[in-house]
């Protein structure tokens, strides 16, 4: 089995404040995706290169303390890919592809962290373009090699993916111009929701992020916002994922999938 866990760290100074080095070195990812990194390539040189054991490959905002992803791995990967449309979003840190190419097949594990609208209507459209590049980027990508992107993509894409769906209709994150978008990415024949592949019907226990106002937490009221994305033949070796929440490195919670067969 292939182990992935998927965290959005919300800095990864703090996260690891908090514990996590002990809970990947108990959990035992093969591999790690990370997002929101908040640190630049000074911050992480004799401290964060490695977690848990796996060597790190990073792309980092130019904004010092904002963005920034990574993937760490035990495998040496044939190429690094940082970024993938050559300017606004390439500076803000949020995508780095690794490939795993070999004679026989061709495949990449991606972390990508998707802006956040929430802040105002500037941010909103910047997500829109976002997701405007994204789409036809992954649909390149997936005519010409199988692959699993893992991220924080900032959408609750069914009512099932988040507590207060009704009050939130008109709130970047379940609007219905991001919901399509997880919709088209997600038809038939295109990348699959691999939580929702192996636990259709799952709601309260499928929340990966929590407001840190009032009770959230306390209360479960939360956002599935996190996700593994995968091709279809990659996301049919997919065959147990958990969502670990006995501890609070973020307000992000890890999501972990076992994939059958190796990597």
């Amino acid at each position: 089995m292939f182990k992935l866990t998927s965290l959005n760290l919300n800095g990864i100074r703090s996260a690891t404040s908090k514990g996590l080095h002990a809970w990947l070195e108990q959990a035992s990812p093969d591999c790690i995706c990370v997002q929101e990194i908040k640190a630049q390539a000074d911050d992480m040189a004799g401290k964060f290169e490695q977690l848990a054991g796996l060597h790190g490959h990073f792309h980092f905002a130019q904004k010092k303390g904002y963005s920034g992803v990574g993937v760490y791995t035990r495998e040496q990967p044939s190429d690094v890919l940082v970024g993938f449309d050559g300017g606004e979003f390439d500076a803000e840190g949020r995508y780095v592809e690794l490939r795993f190419d070999t004679p026989a097949r061709k495949r990449s594990i991606i972390s990508a962290y998707f802006p956040s609208g929430s802040s105002g209507e500037d941010r909103q459209q910047a997500k829109y373009r976002f997701l405007a590049l994204m789409l036809p980027h992954l649909r390149m990508l997936q005519a010409e090699r199988d692959f699993i992107l893992c991220s924080d993509v900032n959408i609750a894409h069914q009512q099932a993916d988040l507590k207060n769906w009704r009050s939130n209709q008109k709130n970047s994150g379940f609007l219905p111009e991001e919901r399509a978008w997880m919709t088209e990415l997600t038809s038939t024949g295109g990348l699959v929701d691999v939580y929702r592949h192996l636990e259709p019907t799952t709601t309260d226990a499928c929340y990966t992020w929590w407001s840190n106002r009032g009770q959230a937490y306390a209360n479960n009221v939360g956002w599935r916002l996190d996700y593994h994305l995968a091709t279809p033949a990659l996301a049919a070796t997919a065959k147990a994922v958990s969502i670990y929440k006995a501890e609070k490195f973020s307000d992000h919670a890890p999501v972990s999938v076992e994939y059958e067969g190796g990597w």
